[in-house]
């Protein structure tokens, strides 16, 4: 019984040890059974995972696949628009008063697409140093959409070309130089702007010396900034394409705090016509001081939109009176301007508008919210995913847009204003409109 016993265990080794082989003929374990039942089920499952993005972009896709990339909005979570307008300095009615339009804006439309919207306001300081600064901080914060600025050209030149290298936009209300949509100047793509070219001011403002006033020597002053140097040089080009005399283009500091040397030598060609789009303080330095030299007497004073505010009229008492000043048409068309958007202002800011941008600011803070709605894609828990550069195309693309300031379509290079310049005359105190290019000959 031992040995057969013997002979049973050996036996029953040899066909384990077979089994754990896989010797040809070996039947399937219980265990072998169980891991190839469970493989189909397995191989049942693949498909739901694959259905499961089609399900999700049926609902709003949630991925990003912009090439500048997204800003994500959480449920909950506002949309956040930046400023960056000069709401500090000498020149702070410019800035203020667009950054109102923002406001009223915002204030009229607070929600997109189910979340508020948010303003982070920055100060461009009206100088490229304070354009840098304020680019700097909002391209750091991740959350910012776009830009509604910058007010002066200046401090528009180092932030768009911030905001640009970054994937951001900007829209600026009140940028008006030339070189900022010129491509082979200081063109960045995202940038666009709602405020005309002053290739067109300065065309304008020549027309109404040479053809309404009847003048035909003229001299213009800038400050080196892009602004008031590419207005200036558009008006004494335009001026002398018409047929007058330029009898000098010059140059003087901002800060500059004499500026009797630089008038008088300008008073020697017998200027009948002196254009100087500059910004406050010089501004009003040169009015007051070109009442007092010898041979300026007679000749027609005339700035712009930099310095169309109260501020500028209470430096200049008596020395502004009958000089002329360029800006943008403000006699809408449309009855929104005076029957919604003016009493809007007043009831918010308890004050008339102060300067000639706050509805190129609305406008393009419109624009704006139009180009978010339009791209963000929608999760089912409210969250949006908003492509940069879908963002850009969107501005780009707008065109015939119906706005407070005009009939709006963007050019290739972010020119998007209804360009319609008007010239006002300082009577008693007062900015008086008197021509505009809008006007029929």
């Amino acid at each position: 019984m031992k040995r057969l016993s013997l002979l049973a265990i050996l036996a029953l080794i040899l066909s384990l040890a077979l089994v754990a082989c896989g010797g040809g003929g070996a039947t399937e374990t219980p265990a072998e059974e169980a891991v190839a039942t469970e493989a189909p089920a397995e191989e049942a499952e693949a498909p739901a995972e694959e259905e499961a993005p089609a399900e999700e972009e049926a609902a709003g896709s949630t991925e990003c696949t912009d090439p500048i990339g997204c800003i994500t909005v959480a449920p909950g979570d506002p949309i956040v628009i930046a400023s960056a307008l000069v709401i500090s300095g000498p020149n702070i009615e410019l800035g203020t008063d667009s950054q109102r339009g923002v406001e009223i804006a915002i204030a009229m439309r607070p929600e997109v697409l189910g979340h508020p919207v948010e303003l982070q306001a920055e100060d461009d300081g009206c100088s490229a140093e304070g354009g840098q600064a304020a680019g700097t901080k909002i391209v750091a914060n991740p959350q910012v959409v776009g830009i509604i600025g910058t007010s002066c050209s200046g401090a528009g030149v180092p932030l768009a070309a911030i905001m640009s290298d970054a994937g951001y936009l900007m829209i600026s209300p009140s940028n008006t130089s030339p070189a900022l949509t010129d491509p082979e100047q200081a063109w960045k793509p995202g940038y666009f702007r709602t405020a005309h070219n002053d290739l067109i001011q300065g065309a304008a403002m020549a027309t109404f010396a040479f053809e309404e006033l009847g003048l035909t020597k003229a001299a213009a002053i800038h400050d080196g900034d892009p602004y008031t140097e590419g207005l200036a040089s558009a008006f004494y080009d335009a001026f002398q394409a018409l047929g007058g005399e330029g009898v000098g283009f010059e140059a003087e500091a901002a800060d500059a705090t004499n500026v009797e040397p630089l008038l008088t030598s300008i008073a020697a060609a017998e200027p009948e016509f002196l254009f100087y789009p500059v910004f406050q303080p010089l501004a009003p330095l040169l009015t007051n001081t070109a009442r007092t030299v010898t041979g300026l007497e007679n000749t027609v004073l005339a700035a712009a939109d930099g310095v169309f505010s109260p501020s500028f009229l209470e430096a200049t008492p008596g020395s502004s009176e009958g000089m002329y000043l360029s800006g943008p048409d403000l006699s809408f068309d449309n009855a929104f301007y005076s029957e919604e958007f003016v009493p809007m202002y007043q009831e918010m800011f308890g004050s008339e508008p102060t300067n000639v941008y706050h509805a190129h600011a609305f406008d393009a803070t419109n624009i704006l919210l139009n180009a978010v709605e339009s791209v963000a894609q929608q999760g089912e828990d409210g969250t949006l995913i908003i492509g940069r550069q879908a963002l850009r195309d969107a501005v780009a693309a707008t065109a015939g847009y119906e706005g407070v300031t005009g009939t709006l379509t963007c050019s290739e290079f972010g020119d998007c204003a209804d360009a319609r310049i008007a010239v006002s005359n300082v009577v008693e105190g007062e900015f008086v409109p008197v021509w505009s290019n809008a006007e029929p000959e």
